[in-house]
């Protein structure tokens, strides 16, 4: 009986502490990959304040599962990416790392982590294979890694150091060349890179990530009994609530939607359309952002209802309760966990046509899209979906299913074998050359 293939899954968060796409990725990564016979993970996640360190280790567990620990790390430059607490990598991660052995360290994400993670572990196990999945364009850009100039929030589609030193001009346009030579000497330390998204993939490779090294794998969701369909009254029954679901933020486009949805006539909206927001950091976003979302909300009115943050387990029970999910953000997306959740709950998407977004919701089949940023064009888009009565069963009737954690983990098995073969032959080419 062969060896199983020893697989440590590094993410810069835990899904119960820190619920985001990225870390829900992660985990049903190294979930699917524990289904699979001949493959063992091991799930290791950052997280910092507010959870405190626990004595004199920066290894945790919070009563999690046995193949999942938590590394506590604080000290963190977010401008080169860089975890200045190397002593604890140094004394704690790396002595994980041996013990454990694996012949394959998987980044889900930098953040937090640093980018000296990846440089410590490359020098302490360099027979391993070491890949990296983007989720964003942190690498590239540091507003938040989401591409948008700051100020106008329009598309950055030429970044450099003297392009990022407009949206900063505090930070030189030495100090963002240093960033980027430091970026991409750390992450060429890297076999192999993973995108969701082809378009985020095109991105890396215009950046100068080797073309050859970057593979699309769209994320997996743990597919689970899809929620029924909403209960509606009449021969052709209204389709008519409308879900977001994410973070409050300025990059989401919740602001475009909420002043689409008041822009609908009186006539076509009706006295029981909804408008039902699930989300969360609010309080966390500039003032100004929040002052224009909450006068919005007051404008709207009874179209619109607000729920607060949920939690990922919430989806199936939220779901129940709505028609079509909505996507209005206003920077290129790679590849929203809500696409998926939709998907498998077969509710039709309304999403901007940007980036993953686009790609990912067929128009005409798991949706529609609109101009991003346009509440004219949005406002037209939800018209076209309350005006339409066979419109919404015509889409869930074409709509694709999603990927299952399980097949997203064979997909994945198989790169890692497929790099740890390539190493072989190239040690045992090696070997031979010198003999």
């Amino acid at each position: 009986m062969s060896e199983k293939l020893r697989v440590l899954v590094i993410s810069h968060g835990h899904p119960s502490v820190s619920l985001g796409g990225a870390e829900i990725a992660s985990h049903n990564l190294h979930k699917g990959l524990n289904t699979l016979p001949d493959v063992e993970s091991v799930y290791l996640a950052r997280v910092g304040h507010p959870v405190p360190r626990h004595g004199t280790s920066a290894l945790m567990s919070l009563r999690l599962a046995d193949d999942e620990i938590l590394f506590h790390a604080d000290d963190y430059d977010h401008f080169y990416l860089s975890n200045n607490d190397t002593e604890a990598i140094r004394d704690d991660l790396l002595r994980f790392v041996h013990d454990l052995n694996p012949q394959v360290i998987h980044f889900h994400h930098i953040l937090g982590l640093g980018l000296e993670t990846l440089y410590a572990i490359r020098r302490a196990l360099p027979d391993a294979a070491i890949l990296v999945t983007f989720h964003e364009y942190l690498s590239i850009c540091h507003n938040h890694g989401q591409m948008v100039k700051r100020g106008s929030n329009r598309l950055c589609t030429a970044p450099s150091p003297t392009a990022c030193n407009a949206c900063f001009p505090d930070i030189s346009v030495a100090r963002f060349l240093k960033r980027e030579r430091f970026v991409r000497e750390m992450l060429g330390l890297a076999d192999a890179f993973i995108s969701p998204s082809a378009f985020l993939a095109e991105k890396y490779a215009e950046w100068g990530i080797d073309a050859e090294k970057l593979s699309v794998i769209e994320n997996g969701i743990v597919t689970d009994e899809a929620a029924p369909v909403r209960e509606a009254t009449g021969e052709t029954p209204r389709r008519n609530r409308f879900a977001y679901f994410g973070q409050m933020t300025p990059f989401k486009g919740v602001d475009v939607l909420i002043d689409a949805v008041r822009r609908v006539p009186e006539e076509i909206w009706g006295e029981d359309s909804r408008l039902m927001i699930f989300g969360g950091n609010l309080e966390n976003q500039p003032p100004e952002f929040q002052d224009r979302l909450k006068k919005l909300i007051e404008d709207a009115g009874r179209r619109v209802r607000f729920y607060g943050a949920y939690r990922n387990a919430d989806m199936p029970r939220l779901m129940r309760s709505v028609d079509w999910v909505v996507l209005p953000s206003i920077w290129w997306e790679n590849s929203p966990v809500v696409i998926q959740e939709a998907l498998q709950h077969r509710r039709p998407m309304i999403c901007s046509e940007l980036g993953g977004m686009a790609e990912k919701v067929r128009p005409g089949e798991d949706g529609l899209h609109f101009r991003a940023g346009s509440v004219e064009d949005l406002a037209d888009r939800l018209c076209e979906a309350l005006g339409e009565p066979r419109l919404w069963t015509r889409l869930r009737d074409t709509m694709r299913a999603p990927t299952s954690h399980v097949d997203c983990a064979h997909q994945h098995a198989d790169l890692y074998r497929r790099l740890l073969a390539g190493q072989a032959a190239s040690a045992g080419m090696a070997l031979s050359r010198a003999v």
